[in-house]
């Protein structure tokens, strides 16, 4: 016996391609809000102290992983509010009956707990009462808040839904921590690269467009994808991640202006599948055909990055400077100091030249051996800054150590820091924990038997990095500008604090448009 291995694609005897199948709808689609919680927390509502009506909790970051850094950037709880509160909720009260719900979610923990750990007249009022009974007050989205400081709070505003705060907390951390952290680090890229641009050409114009979001592919989740890349969007313009766009305008929208942009690109399949012999032809039908104008990204190490650069880009030079608009070149392997500028000095690359030596390109570097070729200007600070038809781009493994570090080089060598454009990858994005900036929800005040109780975690074996704020919280302006956190604080000092409410009973108090959330961190960066 034999197998037919053809391809059936235009054959008669061929069977009918099968129709999409729907998705497999969840039976606890309805309740999925629900689940989206840690095991632990769903007997918490037996374990309170009986009396109890109110439980207040707050987000602050405790501490930072990274050096220099002692604010964190506010940003993903209105979407996480919208998406998670609102969005994924709206089945669980308009779409589903109480028993379905409270049927699904008994059988559930049941299987998981055991029978009876768990009760479900707690899910079946909530579900009668059609909304969640919670209260959110927060800074402004955008602003940096510095460590030990709440971004925001938490509480229950019926008596009987007081589980409710620390039940969705999982959740809550997990939708706010990681945009939180990406903007902090890209604003830092942001300032990086605003001083040095100062430094060296005079003005910061085109900076927006020099940090590029490169992280898409590395990161945990297409979600994670969309909200960590709306965060570089905070400080930035230039990304490859679409879906950020996406979750701008379906999260933060309004008139926002540009949000994002990108240019036309290669990537290494597209170059391999013109063949070596065919990489001066492929060169030259971008340039020509595809893209006789405006800014297109070749990816040049597929092979050798250095023929590229001393002989391909010479044999184009006339259809390159003839062009109206710039061949961006991509190395995209080794070590990216010294493969963007080069691995000797001026002073060594004079010195062999003087001595009638010859300078290898490896040693010359991307950028010196772009001014060779085709020049450019010299600012006013005194630093050259290559003809616009022609740039840089990295976008392997960069860091905010290894992006000074070129920066510094190409100094060293006299160019300008706007030469090249930075791919931030998920190694910037991903490469982050909740540990990170120490994240974290706790509870610090609850109302028992009617009574008000401040409550504080104090472990005697931490560090006093884990020991948290007690009593209701205000934030108040400083006398230097910042923010100070009052703890135990008054009605007065509540109703003055920064912390205001944003989202209550299931509904927005207060939104932002992404433009808002923008203006916010620039007039605090």
């Amino acid at each position: 016996m034999t197998l037919d291995t053809s391809p059936a694609i235009g054959r008669s005897d061929a069977p009918a391609p099968a129709r999409p199948q729907p998705g497999r709808r969840s039976r606890s689609a309805a309740i999925a809000p629900l689940l989206a919680t840690d095991g632990y927390k769903v007997g918490h509502i037996r374990q309170y102290p009986p009396g109890t009506t109110r439980v207040y909790s707050n987000f602050t970051n405790r501490g930072s992983r990274i050096p220099g850094i002692d604010a964190v950037v506010h940003f993903g709880l209105q979407a996480y509010l919208q998406e998670s509160l609102m969005d994924a909720f709206a089945p669980f009260f308009a779409a589903a009956e109480e028993d379905e719900v409270a049927g699904a979610y008994q059988r559930i923990m049941d299987a998981y707990l055991g029978p009876g750990a768990v009760g479900t007249d707690h899910i079946r009022a909530l579900h009668r009462l059609g909304y969640l009974p919670l209260r959110f007050c927060a800074v402004p989205e955008g602003t940096r808040v510095p460590l030990r400081v709440p971004s925001f709070t938490i509480e229950n505003t019926l008596p009987e839904f007081f589980w409710l705060v620390n039940y969705i907390e999982s959740a809550l951390s997990a939708a706010v921590w990681h945009p939180s952290t990406t903007a902090t680090i890209a604003l830092e890229y942001r300032r990086l690269f605003d001083a040095a641009a100062l430094r060296t050409t005079g003005t910061t114009a085109g900076v927006a467009f020099q940090g590029h979001d490169f992280s898409f592919r590395g990161q945990t989740s297409l979600a994670s994808a969309a909200m960590s890349g709306a965060a570089h969007l905070l400080s930035f313009v230039g990304t490859d991640s679409i879906p950020a766009i996406d979750a701008v305008e379906t999260y933060y929208d309004g008139d926002n202006g540009l949000i994002a942009a990108s240019v036309p690109a290669t990537e290494h399949s597209v170059m391999m599948a013109g063949g070596q012999d065919g990489e001066v032809s492929t060169f030259r039908r971008l340039l020509t055909e595809v893209y006789p104008a405006g800014i297109v990204s070749v990816v040049s190490d597929t092979w050798d990055l250095w023929n590229v650069l001393t002989a391909t880009l010479p044999m184009l030079r006339a259809e390159i400077l003839g062009r109206e608009g710039k061949l961006v070149i991509r190395p995209d392997s080794g070590d990216p100091v010294d493969i963007l500028c080069g691995t000797l000095s001026a002073e060594e690359i004079a010195a062999r030249r003087a001595a009638g030596e010859e300078v290898a390109p490896e040693e010359m570097g991307v950028v010196p051996l772009l001014w060779e070729e085709f020049g450019g200007t010299v600012t006013a600070q005194g630093y050259r800054v290559l003809d616009p038809h022609v740039g840089a781009i990295y976008g392997d493994s960069i860091t905010l150590q290894r992006a000074e570090a070129i920066i510094d080089r190409l100094a060293a060598k006299g160019f300008a820091s706007t030469n090249v454009v930075f791919g931030i990858g998920s190694f910037t994005y991903q490469y982050v924990t909740r540990d990170t900036f120490s994240s974290a929800i706790k509870a610090t005040w609850a109302e028992v038997d009617g009574a008000g109780r401040d409550m504080l975690k104090d472990p005697v074996t931490d560090s006093g990095t884990k020991t948290s704020a007690t009593g209701r919280l205000a934030v108040l302006p400083g006398e230097d500008g910042g923010m100070v956190l009052v703890e135990r604080a008054t009605p007065d000092q509540e109703a003055r604090s920064l912390l205001q409410p944003i989202w209550e009973d299931g509904r927005f108090l207060r939104r932002q448009s992404f433009a808002e959330v923008r203006a916010v961190l620039a007039a605090h960066a």
